[in-house]
């Protein structure tokens, strides 16, 4: 789909991509405060193993299932109301968090993690924004910058965690509340409105994901989306096991490793999303990104020594960081202004799905072939990403 004519330079750009920065970065420290430190939650609540995967997939769930209607509606009303109702669902989340620790109840950890999912529609809306007021290379700019405010929350949220519960295990879930509520005041008087024109028109279409999928260019981009985002919960599932039985590393070690692996994709993401774009073009770069990350998990599928394992995370966090932002770039490209908030709100589901199902079958793998099974397996997915990849670049290169 042909992208509208805009201005090279929107006057409102640097202001809006400051406070999306800022928004995602408060929102991913809430995010990483929290879910290290998930399991023992659950665990002091009386839940098991099977608890917290069923916790993680009802979040997941709920916000595969939200977020397309939330991107509609940011097409319909504006993307400012969605962000900050969703800012404001985070917040009452985290306090129902915070609670269900100190009165042992886990029916209402489950209500925070269900409502939190229903509202975590900020990103897709971020998004949304940073596509209404850029274009070509600012756009790919402008979401790294998101994947860098991202990255670089989900490296200091676990550090602040793990400092916070000292003080008890109510007080990280709070803590993150109180960052919700920080962003949803700063966005309240601050943050621009980019979509309130068209917005208004009440006439408007509504974008069906049935439209959506008939695009062959945007059926491409929710199949890598799917695929990108389903060998990334190999991660979740596999490294701190993985790393425990060949190399006996514990949770020190494995702590670090995330650290270092949230710092690659701050870089990237940050630093040198756009130079490498420049090169190859963002869907080759797209595609080249896949099969790096390809790589990575194939090396960290096979290995018994701590330097192939490193190596192959380093490879990964390469291919995955080019990726997410270049895939949001991509997505909003071919969308349009008209349906763009809709189609990254169906992107987000994609990923979603894949959150959804990625875990459960890793653990599946893990505990029936090995280890490295689920690393292999997300490289074949890698590798199909790939391959989606280069089939995009065909299908602009003959449009």
């Amino acid at each position: 789909m042909t992208e509208e004519v805009r201005d090279p330079v929107d006057p409102r750009a640097s202001r809006v991509l400051a406070f999306v920065f800022l928004t995602v970065f408060l929102d991913l420290i809430g995010f990483g405060i929290v879910i290290p430190m998930f399991p023992l939650y659950v665990k002091s609540m009386g839940g098991s193993a099977r608890t917290v995967g069923f916790l993680l997939s009802c979040f997941s769930f709920t916000q595969l299932v939200a977020t397309p209607f939330l991107g509609r509606l940011s097409d319909r009303v504006g993307r400012r109301p969605v962000i900050l109702l969703s800012l404001l669902g985070n917040a009452v989340a985290m306090v129902l968090f915070a609670l269900a620790t100190t009165q042992h109840m886990l029916p209402l950890l489950f209500t925070s993690r269900i409502l939190a999912g229903a509202t975590s529609g900020n990103i897709a809306a971020c998004q949304a924004m940073i596509a209404d007021v850029t274009s070509g290379k600012a756009r790919t700019r402008g979401m790294g910058r998101l994947g860098a405010g991202i990255g670089l929350g989900l490296v200091l949220g676990p550090v602040i965690g793990s400092t916070l519960s000292h003080f008890g295990m109510w007080a990280p879930p709070l803590a993150a509340a109180a960052l919700a509520m920080l962003d949803l005041v700063a966005a309240f008087f601050f943050m621009p409105e980019t979509h309130a024109g068209q917005a208004r028109d009440a006439a408007g279409p509504r974008v069906t994901f049935g439209e959506v999928i008939v695009q062959r260019p945007l059926l491409l981009v929710l199949g890598i989306y799917f695929c990108t985002f389903f060998y990334m919960t190999t991660m979740q599932v596999g490294l701190a096991l993985l790393a425990k039985e060949r190399l006996d590393w514990g949770e020190k070690e494995v702590g670090a490793v995330y650290g270092g692996w949230g710092l690659i994709s701050f870089v990237v993401q940050g630093v040198l999303i756009e130079r490498i774009a420049r090169v190859l073009g963002p869907v080759r770069t797209l595609a080249v990104a896949a099969a790096v990350a390809a790589a990575g998990l194939t090396l960290v599928a096979g290995a018994h020594h701590a330097a192939p394992l490193l190596f192959g995370l380093f490879l990964l966090g390469l291919g995955f960081g080019v990726s997410q932002p270049l895939l949001s770039a991509i997505a909003a490209e071919h969308a349009g202004s008209q349906q763009r908030g809709a189609v990254l709100g169906f992107a987000q589901s994609a990923g979603g799905i894949a959150r959804t199902i990625g875990p459960t079958l890793s653990g599946f793998l893990y505990d029936g072939l090995g280890a490295g099974a689920p690393f292999a397996g997300g490289a074949i997915l890698a590798v199909l990403a790939a391959l989606l990849g280069a089939s995009l670049a065909r299908a602009r290169a003959e449009a």
